[in-house]
Parts: structure tokens; sequence; C-alpha cells
């Protein structure tokens, strides 16, 4: 079967993906420790292997039986790799499609859907989501180079669940700044008359009334504009994610409108 997609620039750099994997260590650790056998699709890696390095190491600090799977529509990435594979770490040429005889327990596509059309990226979710095993989950979102600022959709077999917002809080002007990271499905949508306008909007007003804090620190800014902004939307994690430099909202809460 020919790969599914097209191949992305390949951009890539160590630790980059490092805030996204510790949520998903988080979050997502019981669900593999459940699985039979978990396994870990790191998809569209790019120019070098390191994410999947990366990922094996922080998926196994949860459940030490998880086993990632590189996947890269590049014949020639894929190659490139073959020198990093190890137990528990293979690579292969494939693309939405995802090649394996098992299905996953998680597929995380960072910074991979940033080249679509927004109108191709319900499809590919449902793909992709058609792919996990029973209580998998998919993660797909976007990040800046260096890794200071992600934000990233959940999804499950069902459908998208959350969006998470991560940044390194001492790079933080505002809250709004994460917007430039927004994926695919809400980065045209930060727009008057959408919800992730409005979340974006309301994050900004509490953090600027927040900032008697900042003598304190800019976590403890972070913490208290967080707490203020639950107040109006549904936030579905808590401090122990906050302190991280994280807020995580219902997806329902943010839906582009005509989604």
């Amino acid at each position: 079967m020919r790969p599914i997609g097209t191949a992305t620039r390949g951009t890539t750099n160590p630790n980059r993906l490092r805030r996204m994997d510790r949520w998903i260590a988080a979050a997502h650790g019981p669900a593999l420790r459940r699985a039979d056998t978990p396994v870990a699709v790191d998809l569209g890696y790019g120019a070098a292997p390191w994410t999947a390095v990366e990922l094996l190491a922080r998926l196994r600090t949860a459940e030490p039986r998880t086993a990632v799977v590189g996947i890269e529509i590049s014949p020639e990435r894929v190659a490139a790799a073959q020198p990093y594979a190890r137990e528990g770490l293979t690579f292969r040429h494939g693309g939405f499609e995802i090649p394996l005889p098992e299905r996953p327990s998680l597929i995380r596509a960072a910074n991979v859907l940033r080249q679509y059309d927004e109108g191709e990226v319900a499809g590919v979710w449902q793909r992709l989501c058609e792919r996990l095993a029973p209580g998998g989950l998919l993660v797909e979102g976007t990040c800046d180079e260096i890794g200071r600022r992600h934000v990233w959709v959940a999804l499950g077999p069902e459908g998208p669940r959350t969006v998470t917002f991560a940044t390194r809080l001492g790079s933080l002007d505002r809250p709004s700044d994460l917007a430039e990271r927004l994926p695919k499905a809400l980065i045209h949508r930060n727009v008057p008359g959408e919800r992730v306008h409005a979340f974006l909007r309301d994050f900004d007003r509490a953090w600027a009334a927040a900032a008697p804090y900042a003598s304190l620190g800019a976590r403890q800014r972070w913490i208290t504009a967080v707490r203020a902004l639950s107040g109006d939307w549904p936030l579905t994690d808590g401090g122990r994610r906050w302190r991280q430099g994280e807020v995580t909202v219902a997806w329902g809460a943010l839906e582009p409108g005509g989604w």
C-alpha cells in the first residue's frame, strides 16, 4: 500500500517535544500499563530520529514494556534512522495508514499537519483514531523549534477530547503568545467570534490581573491566572500540571464553528 500523506520539511531538534512527552506519560501512563502490548507511534519524526528515541525513554518511565515505532513517509529518513534502532525502538516506512499489524496504544503526530489545509484535518484525525487500540490516544499538535511553546489536541477513538497549552513560563510575555503554535484545526480560528479567540482573550486578562504575583515568579502568576480562568472555562487538569506551565481545556469549549 502506498503511504498516505506527504513528506514534511523534516525539521527536528533534540528535546523539542519534551513537554508533550511528559504530558503523555502522565496522562496516558495508566492506559499503557493496562495494555497487553503497549505500542506507541512517533508519526513523521523528521530528518533525524531524536524525537522517537526520546519518546521511548520517557514512556518507559510510565510503562517499561512500551515499544516505539517511528513512521516516516520518506524512505531516506527511515534508512537514516536505522542505526538508532534498538530493543523496543524500530523505524518503518509509512504514513497516515499506520502500517503496523497491531493497533497502537498511542499515536503522536507533532508538527505534521501544519502543512495541510484545515479542511483535511478532520479526515486525518478520523483515519488515525480508527487505527488506535481500545483506550488508545492520538496526540496531534505543534511546537516551536526548541520546544518552549506547544499546543496539542488529544483524541480518543471517539474523537477529540482536550486541548493543552504548554510553555516555558520564563519565555512568556502573555498567554496569547501561544496562538502562533495552535494546531491546524485552530490556528486560523483565532479571530473574533471563535471560541479559541475568546479563550486566549480571557487568559490574557487573567494573566494581567495576576501581575502582582509576578514578584513570586512566573509559575505563581501562571497558576493564579489559570485558577481564575477555571471559573469560566472547563479546565480538565489541576495544580500539578499547572505548575509545569500547562493548562488543558475540554475540546468542546474551543471547537471551531461549523466543525
